[in-house]
């Protein structure tokens, strides 16, 4: 109060995508009884009760059927693991923002955090258990390790664009991407938007959105203009997971009001413009030891650091054992159009080492001595990097990382972290790293059971026995590991050959939730329920349907009541021309007359295709209550009939003059 509260919430993740709060005034009625009658006195009052608990209509926000209109009741519960912080409001006031849980009647987990903070625990049980005993202490003295905790930084892509045209687009302002529309002659082809000037309008909008995060306790690190034109990137330093996702929902929620002060609109969909490249959300992902150390710095000499080599390989498993359960975690309706085309990584997850430490892998499984990549006398400058001379005198000498980066990569090493770079921008990263976690602590368990049956009856594992299982391990994980071109047609067949699964499409990719391998150990983990995993499994086949019926809504309505007409409209004066020019000359009129011509036909595809896309929809609804059918039609059949629907669109705006063109083109949307 004393910093201005007026208000509280209990901020939470409902499986929106986004957050939810509802905020209470701290204001109570405190009443006195007197002869004379009642008095009552308005007074600020804040219970305990109210910090730790509030209670949210549980059967409005997506629950996959474990909550229903009769049975509302559901649970905020205050994060004692994250800061609470204070948003100004309008007139001087501020409100108080609690991070919370979100759990139904019965304990279910109903939002993202809960799942996530389970899985934190999980992958510090599993990993503390692993590294007390390669580095054990004496008997009845304290572990060496109590806690690992991940840590996360997420780089978030984003578009800006004028507000005012894209309150003209309704295609942008229903479902967060143009359904229409051709490239402008000038778009990111001469790469000159990338690292370039960052327009004032913009710096405007970032700066005053970097004051306001840093109040809020978020660390923004970076900004920069990213390759397509009128998109951006921010990146914060790296925090523990939950807090940093916490972190990253509070960076778009910002940008988006700072966006809409400074009269522009923050688009976070990963692909709202067809034709330049989309947004992701790089997920840069490590664990520490509550003593501060990072578990995937390699050292100067990672071939002997033991406990770096089988926290790698303990990734690596985890990666070959859940790829398609990865996949499931990065899959949406948004998420499809940038996978895979070479903008972000292929739909086949795999991971990416780098020349060193695939050799290191290598001689390990060999038995051989490791090829010399480092130049000893610079190893404590930059790890075993090596000296690149640029023939520039006036230049300091240039180290070199033991990795390049490979952009293709769903999941690459980049020096002392993995980048999980299929996440896409728009969505939460709480589901994703959950997922990571989960998949990693499982993969730690294996390794440790194999270390505990190697060592057999011996106290401690000795340098052999890590050995044997990291070498074990090495050779195991082996296919998933791929150092090349993941856009390569060439990669699509070598994954398939290496047993890689190749998930093209989101509501396939969500069936892989209720395959026994991945529910068996998300359940043993204790990290979803049974139910909750079914519950998930029905809340994305639901929304991925949902996101396709309202595009193939707003692009019928928008071709049939707005484009169509201009269309006509635009027809309709060229015939009058026409005939007025023929009153003159029949040659005079031929210009226009060719021009008309070439429009008929393309206004009777665009009529076709617009009844194709309306009975696909018709279609649709008669599929019944049935989530995974309706998200498997919207796929195959509502989705192309969309595709088919806009190539007639786009060829009609290139043959439409611009005065009867009913909302802004590219050119206007991508260039301020």
């Amino acid at each position: 109060m004393d910093r201005g509260a007026t208000h509280f919430t209990h901020w939470f993740q409902p499986q929106t995508g986004s957050t939810a709060e509802k905020h209470d005034a701290f204001l109570s009625l405190k009443s006195n009884f007197s002869p004379n009658g009642e008095e009552v006195t308005a007074i600020d009052a804040f219970s305990g009760s109210q910090l730790l608990q509030a209670e949210p209509d549980a059967s409005s926000f997506p629950s996959g059927g474990m909550r229903t209109t009769f049975e509302a009741r559901g649970y905020t519960v205050w994060d004692t693991t994250s800061p609470m912080f204070i948003q100004e409001g309008p007139h001087g006031t501020s409100v108080l923002y609690i991070p919370s849980v979100f759990i139904s009647y019965n304990g279910d987990a109903l939002d993202e955090k809960t799942v996530l903070l389970r899985s934190t625990s999980a992958i510090s049980k599993a990993c503390s258990e692993l590294l007390n005993l390669i580095d054990p202490v004496p008997v009845g003295a304290q572990p060496k390790v109590s806690h690992v905790y991940t840590t996360l930084g997420t780089e978030q892509e984003y578009f800006l664009i004028d507000r005012s045209l894209y309150s003209l687009r309704p295609d942008l302002k229903h479902t967060g991407r143009t359904l229409v529309g051709n490239l402008p002659p000038k778009h990111q082809q001469m790469d000159d938007h990338y690292f370039g000037r960052v327009p004032s309008k913009v710096m405007a909008t970032m700066s005053e959105a970097e004051l306001e995060l840093f109040r809020l306790g978020v660390p923004i690190k970076t900004r920069h203009n990213e390759v397509a034109p009128q998109q951006f990137e921010c990146a914060p330093i790296f925090e523990e997971a939950s807090l940093a996702v916490d972190h990253n929902l509070l960076t778009m929620d910002v940008l988006h009001k700072v966006a809409h002060k400074n009269k522009l609109k923050v688009l976070f969909h990963e692909k709202p413009f067809k034709g330049v490249n989309g947004s992701g959300k790089h997920c840069n992902w490590s664990m520490s030891t509550d003593r501060g150390e990072n578990l995937l710095d390699p050292t100067v000499k990672p071939e002997t650091n033991y406990r770096f080599m089988l926290v790698l390989v303990s990734v690596l498993h985890a990666v070959q054992q859940y790829s398609g359960l990865l996949r499931t975690s990065i899959a949406s309706s948004s998420n499809e159009h940038r996978l895979g085309a070479c903008e972000a990584p292929p739909m086949i997850i795999s991971a990416f080492l780098g020349e060193h430490l695939t050799e290191v892998l290598n001689s390990v499984e060999e038995g051989r001595p490791i090829k010399n990549f480092s130049v000893p006398e610079i190893q404590s400058i930059k790890l075993g990097g090596t000296v690149l001379d640029v023939k520039v005198a006036s230049l300091p000498s240039i180290t070199r990382d033991l990795t390049d980066r490979n952009r293709t990569s769903p999941f690459a090493f980049t020096g002392n972290k993995f980048e999980f770079r299929a996440v896409g921008s728009k969505q939460s990263p709480a589901f994703p790293v959950t997922i990571l976690n989960a998949a990693v602590a499982s993969a730690i368990q294996d390794v440790t059971a194999a270390l505990r049956e190697q060592m057999g009856d011996k106290p401690y594992p000795s340098d052999a026995d890590k050995v044997a299982v990291i070498k074990k391990f090495i050779g195991s994980s082996k296919a998933v590991r791929f150092e090349g071109d993941g856009y390569s047609d060439a990669w699509i067949h070598e994954a398939e050959r290496r047993g890689l699964p190749n998930i093209k499409t989101s509501p396939e990719a969500f069936e892989q939730l209720l395959n026994p391998h991945h529910s068996n150990m998300l359940t043993k983990l204790g990290i979803f329920t049974q139910s909750e995993l079914q519950s998930r499994h029905m809340i994305l086949q639901e929304r991925y349907a949902k996101d396709i019926l309202v595009e193939a809504n707003t692009l019928s309505t928008l071709l049939s009541s707005q484009i169509l007409p201009s269309v006509f409209e635009y027809r309709g004066s060229l015939a009058q021309n026409v005939n007025a020019l023929k009153e003159i000359s029949a040659d005079d009129a031929a210009p226009e007359l060719a021009t008309l011509k070439a429009l008929t036909p393309a206004v009777k595809d665009l009529q076709a295709a617009i009844a194709k896309l309306d009975k696909t929809i018709h279609d649709m609804h008669q599929v019944g209550d049935d989530a995974v059918a309706e998200a498997k039609f919207a796929c195959a059949h509502v989705l192309p009939a969309i595709n088919v629907a806009r190539a007639a669109a786009d060829k009609l705006e290139i043959l439409t003059a611009d005065k009867y063109y009913p909302i802004p083109h590219y050119s206007e949307l991508l260039w301020f």
